[in-house]
């Protein structure tokens, strides 16, 4: 069995961001994948996630950070919620109320009860699918793909570290998934 892979082309990720914004609308789904890429929570973390979770319903606007108790460590993680998650979240309300005990990811089949976590990734499958990549994609590739990205875009190791609440380098290491065209890239920018 291979390791879940993060999604490091652009264009396939732009591809499998969009294929519940375009293909197949569903603002719900689209949602999940945007929170999934941009806050790096595991999924059983953002499947339990309610709308008090992420708005103050005393000030009456979006809350600039979600504040989780992690399912798998036990420890508390804040995430900042960046301007991709709140435009995912304002669409998605447009179409639903807002309901301080209710699931963000409500189940179609059972109405009081969150996404289950199969369903998170069959979701996930039918947008990789799509876009063309493989097996290797699941719900995890969410979180790798965060950091794969981050990393890309220059934020250090160790702060990746911290953000995904990882006690050793070697598992955030192993998260990043730095293969030999990362490796080339270095060599062909570096100019000394």
């Amino acid at each position: 069995m291979s390791a879940t892979q993060p999604i490091k082309d652009t264009d396939e990720l732009t591809q499998f961001k969009n294929y519940f914004k375009y293909e197949k609308p569903n603002t719900r789904n689209y949602m999940l994948i945007i929170i999934g890429l941009n806050s790096a929570l595991r999924i059983s973390d953002i499947l339990h996630l309610t709308y008090g979770d992420v708005y103050d319903f005393q000030k009456k606007k979006w809350k600039t950070h979600i504040t989780v108790n992690e399912q798998k460590t036990g420890k508390t993680n804040r995430i900042y919620m960046n301007e991709e998650i709140k435009k995912a979240l304002v669409s998605h309300t447009a179409h639903t109320p807002l309901e301080k005990g209710l699931w963000l990811f409500t189940s179609q089949i059972q109405s009081r009860q969150p996404l289950s976590r199969f369903q998170a990734y069959r979701l996930i499958r039918e947008a990789a699918s799509f876009a063309g990549l493989g097996p290797n994609i699941s719900c995890h590739s969410l979180r790798k793909t965060f950091g794969y990205h981050a990393w890309k875009q220059g934020t250090p190791p160790a702060l990746l570290m911290d953000i995904y609440n990882h006690s050793a380098y070697g598992i955030t290491k192993k998260y990043l998934c730095i293969d030999q065209d990362d490796k080339d890239d270095v060599f062909k920018k570096i100019r000394l």
